[in-house]
């Protein structure tokens, strides 16, 4: 019996040599497949974890930050896209002008247009005060789904802005609120603008307005990154097909940390951020920098915004 057991032991001691060895060449074998190399000291008995094949945009190439502060953590940062084209816009290229409404003064050529945007909230609207006081554009609500149903619900004050801008000479372009958990749902809200705006001159961009629900529970909670970038490119590229200029309306938090830039870099950007200059880092065409804006023809408060483009020439 005893040497049996000897036998057992040395044939146990042969059999864990071989998974040994066996680790060790598939170590090897998994570094010469993902071009990496293993350490000469390297504890072959340790499992590891194999290289995962990503986009290169996942990876911080160029050293860049963005820095960013946590309540728990104090500063942090994220790496920089580097395929995502940075903003050139500095906070010496900004300027209020006399009537108290931000201009771009920068030397890069840009064509600054100054805008609002409204819904049925802003009530009655004189558009020939707003016209007169210096606006050059209005972003209208074409309508919104609901947080908690997800019924789609047209702004009540729609057509009756439409008319009203557009009579008063103003530029229009038109925005729908958000809460698709899906495709589909991103591609009806896009029919649902489209089928509203029929017959109507729009001359700025058609803009998906996609927005977290901060303070309540929202059927929006557990959209994905991927899903909401999927929405993103679904409702554009609807809207796109229809000869209109699609638009992602974002504010800065939810951009830098839910939305998948890489994905959306090639259709226009509307960035929220109500600050003297966007801390935000890559490149928007339109900026909604305060929501306690004051325009006459209008009663209480309203949003401002400042477009770098001359959407109306194009």
């Amino acid at each position: 019996m005893k040497l049996n057991k000897v036998n057992l032991l040395k044939a146990l001691a042969v059999f864990e040599g071989f998974i040994i060895v066996g680790l060790a060449v598939s170590t090897v074998l998994l570094a010469v497949k993902y071009n990496a190399t293993v350490p000469a000291n390297a504890n072959t008995d340790i499992r590891i974890r194999p290289y995962i094949d990503k986009e290169q945009t996942f990876y911080q190439l160029d050293g860049k930050k963005i820095l960013t502060h946590n309540d728990t953590m104090g500063e942090t940062f994220i790496p920089v896209f580097s395929d995502v084209p940075a903003s050139t816009i500095t906070s010496q290229d900004i300027k209020l002008n006399e009537k108290g409404y931000a201009q771009y003064v920068g030397s890069g050529g840009l064509a600054s247009k100054v805008g609002i945007d409204i819904s049925e909230h802003q009530g009655v609207i004189d558009w020939e005060q707003v016209k007169s006081s210096g606006v050059d554009f209005a972003m209208i609500r074409a309508g919104y789904r609901t947080y908690g149903g997800g019924v789609i619900t047209l702004d009540n004050n729609l057509l009756t802005n439409l008319d009203g801008a557009s009579a008063a000479g103003l530029d229009i372009g038109v925005y729908f609120f958000s809460q698709a958990t899906d495709t589909d749902e991103a591609i009806e809200e896009a029919d649902a603008i489209l089928n509203a705006i029929a017959g109507h001159s729009i001359t700025y961009p058609v803009v998906f307005d996609w927005e977290l629900i901060y303070d309540d529970h929202a059927r929006t909670d557990t959209v994905s990154v991927e899903t909401l970038a999927d929405c993103c490119v679904a409702f554009c590229e609807r809207v796109k097909s229809a000869g209109y200029t699609p638009m992602i309306y974002q504010n800065t938090s939810t951009a830098t940390h839910k939305l998948d830039l890489p994905r959306i870099k090639d259709y226009d950007f509307w960035l929220a951020e109500y600050t003297d200059f966007p801390s935000f880092y890559y490149e928007y065409d339109m900026w909604q920098y305060s929501s306690t804006g004051a325009v006459p023809g209008i009663e209480g408060s309203v949003d401002l915004n400042i477009s770098f483009k001359d959407y109306s020439a194009d």
